[in-house]
């Protein structure tokens, strides 16, 4: 006999086999603690419903769940019912090696990720609470794939007044980060017939790997300075501040169709692109009809400088601005948005249809409430704040330990670039941080083939807690002031 049940208080299924219908519950149930799909601290149902669910006698139900009690499995609380107690298993252990390695790397000073533990709580669930009473039906069934028009409005006034994009909700699109709107950029590229993206040679290699799974060849930009060089374009841009029209190594006569820049804060060596630069990549786009995709990652975030606009108001209808709540809220919400030139939003928003990745309404509803109410500008100017405190505090600790390493690009953002004596390599230092619980990366984590600086470490201090920032950076100093020579 085989008996199948699904109980809706629990959601869960068991199957009965065997003759002998106590001892068939029995194996069931353990089967079901054992595997962990009925885990501790989950209460059962009462032996009445689960005898009603199975079709069979109460008394059958409650000798098993006696049984499975006396057994250590279950426990029953006076007038609370039966609970499991019993745990699963225990799943194969890491090596000895590999757990003293995980243990032994406690503070991470990798950079691109925030603070989460800084993440408003408070204003987060009283703009939900406000997002929610307010929000209709319509809110509520399949969104609209644009994103939906309380968002896309709301960004729209934050970004033209904090960031000068020019946007409207029309061209708005919602999307899950940046990674998300890259990729959705270059199909509609692909899908047009372009053949090549140019990138920064200093920049999150996943990135490049976004671009060239749709079919676009990757080439590279130089960067000194005072950011991109627009020269490596072509020769017609060689007037553009650029110097003369050097290529890279991989220099390749492919027609670009776009580039990728990091304007605000060049990532991860922090310079802000020069204003005569910004002018000759937009004159760029003007006049061959390509197109520039600004990734506005942390430009919110500025300490010792003014305000640096968007590119994107220099050529609207030639720039894709990119932006997330990755860094000023938390990566886990996954929202993001694009500012979309006219001509191509309806592409934009056909590839992301098909690519299936529709934003759920509300997380999107709450930060339109959060954004209408002050409190993500509030969030902004508490987390400048928090993180200038933490960049003085990481420059304070390496003067002192390590006054041979120099930190540039700190003017903004939410990491330093750390330039390591010229007798250094990355290997062994990230090595040595790591023998002191640091982790941390190199520049070459960045860095595009055929490309190199002098070595250097790329130290985000957004990651650790604030009770464990002092000795993370501390260790990190020492491990800077220690040499393998």
């Amino acid at each position: 006999m085989q008996q199948s049940w699904a109980n809706y208080g629990i959601d869960l299924h068991l199957e009965l086999t065997g003759s002998r219908i106590r001892a068939g519950l029995e194996a069931a149930l353990r089967d079901a603690m054992r595997t962990g799909r009925l885990e501790p601290g989950i209460r059962l149902p009462s032996s009445r419903d689960l005898a009603a669910d199975l079709g069979i006698a109460r008394n059958t139900v409650a000798d098993a769940y006696s049984q499975l009690v006396a057994e250590g499995w279950l426990e029953a609380r006076t007038g609370s019912g039966t609970w499991v107690t019993a745990r699963p298993a225990p799943a194969a252990q890491p090596s000895v090696r590999a757990a003293r390695s995980s243990a032994a790397l406690r503070y991470d000073l990798r950079a691109g990720v925030p603070a989460v533990s800084a993440f408003p709580r408070r204003a987060w669930l009283a703009a939900a609470r406000t997002a929610l009473g307010s929000a209709d039906d319509i809110a509520l069934g399949y969104p609209d794939p644009r994103g939906l028009p309380e968002l896309r409005a709301a960004l729209a006034g934050y970004l033209g007044r904090a960031r000068g994009v020019i946007a409207s909700p029309e061209n708005v699109i919602i999307c899950a980060g940046f990674a998300h709107g890259l990729a959705l950029i270059c199909q509609v590229l692909a899908e047009r017939g372009g053949t090549a993206v140019a990138m920064e040679a200093y920049g999150h290699l996943l990135h490049r790997r976004i671009v060239a799974a749709q079919g676009l060849r990757v080439l590279s930009l130089r960067v000194d300075d005072r950011g991109a060089v627009p020269g490596d374009l072509g020769p017609a841009d060689s007037s553009a501040d650029g110097g003369p029209a050097r290529a890279p190594r991989s220099r390749s006569p492919a027609v670009i169709s776009a580039v990728v820049l990091t304007p605000a804060h060049q990532y991860p060596l922090g310079m802000t692109l020069a204003p005569a630069r910004r002018n000759a990549f937009a004159g760029w786009a003007a006049r061959t009809g390509g197109l520039i995709i600004e990734d506005d990652y942390d430009g919110e975030y500025r300490f010792d400088r003014q305000p640096v606009g968007a590119m994107q108001a220099l050529a609207p209808e030639h720039v894709v601005y990119a932006g997330t709540a990755s860094k000023s809220l938390a990566p886990g919400l996954r929202l993001g948005w694009l500012v979309v030139p006219a001509t191509m939003t309806d592409e934009v928003v056909a590839a992301k249809e098909t690519s299936g990745g529709i934003n759920g309404t509300l997380d999107q509803l709450t930060l339109a409430a959060l954004i209408e109410s002050g409190g993500y500008d509030r969030q902004i100017r508490q987390s400048r704040l928090a993180y200038r405190r933490r960049r003085d505090r990481l420059i304070t600790a390496l003067r002192r330990q390590a006054p041979d390493v120099r930190l540039t690009g700190i003017a903004a953002g939410l990491h330093a670039l750390a330039e390591l004596p010229g007798h250094e390599s990355e290997a062994d230092v990230t090595a040595r941080a790591a023998r002191h619980g640091v982790a941390v990366d190199g520049l070459a984590a960045y860095t595009a083939t055929g490309y190199e600086r002098g070595p250097a470490l790329v130290i985000g201090y957004g990651r650790p807690a604030e009770h464990a920032f002092t000795t993370a950076v501390g260790r990190l100093g020492a491990a800077l002031a220690e040499t393998d020579r």
